[in-house]
């Protein structure tokens, strides 16, 4: 009889061990991508593929420009009645922060520029020259708005807010808030490359991710893995969302504020890994493609807080890396 109740301890054991390290993923598509969710749980009876397209409507409904009745849509459109709600809010707020950080290299109000190269849901603009584009300049600075009790204010009504460069990180970090209000303490969200992660996966080791190399030609392979350490990553790069205009010129997404060209540089790929929210990575990333190489090491040198892995160019055309010194894969 305790031979038996021995065995049927070590059973037991062996069972809740196995249950509490069961591996559960989640799949599907978001805000025009795909995500998946990878998490260690002991319950059954948690449904979480609701609450998570519940978060994702929400999501769209308050920062998609591609969505008519979305709030952002309807400000950008000059309707001041909106109350926005807490997720524009804390975007808003971090956007506002990074702008001001990246001396003005991210900036969602440069909107009105996406649309006019052919980038966004907007018009596009046939044969935008230096006159146009200055003009369209006057519409482009965080400074020139404002959130006074939960209502935007723009300078100009034409200012267009484009929040695509940090809204697929805010929505990570939603989901990931999800599963630490459910006590889940292992696990990683992946939306479209960018990635929360906390505590460990499967194997008991911390979550391991792969950089993809620059690859122009449609294939996919690897420059590096890194383990997170209850860190987010984002990557931003042009070698895959691009135009090329009649006279053979390259036009990128990530478009210079400060200038309001779109051309391509040297700089072909930006990882950014922080403790930081998934929205804040997703944010300094952008903002890295439009400063440059040189431009976006002093800038790391001054934000210890974040550690980066580029991809670039060099002047023969050959594939070189910098990663900063903090920066451990």
């Amino acid at each position: 009889m305790k031979r038996y109740i021995l065995y049927l301890m070590v059973f037991i054991f062996l069972s809740c061990k196995n249950k509490e390290n069961s591996l559960k993923t989640i799949e599907g598509n978001a805000i025009g991508t795909t995500f998946s969710i990878r998490y260690l749980d002991n319950k059954d009876d948690v449904e979480f593929d609701t609450m998570i397209d519940s978060i994702i409507k929400k999501v769209n409904n308050s920062l998609s420009t591609y969505i008519s009745t979305s709030d952002i849509s309807k400000i950008n459109k000059g309707d001041t009645t909106i109350i926005v709600d807490e997720i524009f809010e804390e975007v808003f707020y971090k956007s506002e922060k990074i702008y001001q950080e990246t001396n003005g290299m991210f900036d969602p109000t440069v909107g009105v520029l996406v649309n006019a190269w052919g980038f966004g849901p907007g018009d596009k603009i046939e044969n935008l020259d230096s006159v146009k584009i200055k003009e369209l300049l006057k519409y482009v600075g965080f400074n020139k708005v404002s959130l006074i009790d939960k209502k935007v204010q723009k300078l100009y009504p034409e200012i267009y807010f484009d929040f695509n460069a940090i809204a697929k990180g805010s929505l990570v970090d939603d989901i990931g808030k999800l599963f630490e209000q459910s006590e889940i303490e292992n696990y990683m969200v992946e939306i479209g490359g960018e990635i929360r992660a906390r505590g460990i996966n499967d194997k008991g080791v911390p979550w391991r991710i792969a950089i993809e190399n620059p690859n122009f030609d449609g294939t996919r392979s690897f420059a590096t893995t890194i383990q997170l350490h209850n860190e987010s990553i984002a990557s931003s790069g042009n070698y895959r969302k691009y135009r090329i205009a009649e006279d053979g010129k390259k036009y990128v997404h990530t478009i210079n504020t400060k200038t309001g060209y779109a051309n391509e540089s040297n700089l072909l790929s930006a990882s950014v890994i922080s403790k930081l929210d998934c929205a804040d990575v997703d944010a300094y990333a952008t903002a890295l493609m439009a400063m440059g190489l040189e431009k976006s090491k002093e800038f790391l040198e001054n934000h210890t807080e974040l550690k980066a892995f580029l991809i670039f160019a060099d002047e023969n055309g050959n594939l070189k890396t910098f990663k900063t010194e903090n920066f451990d894969n």
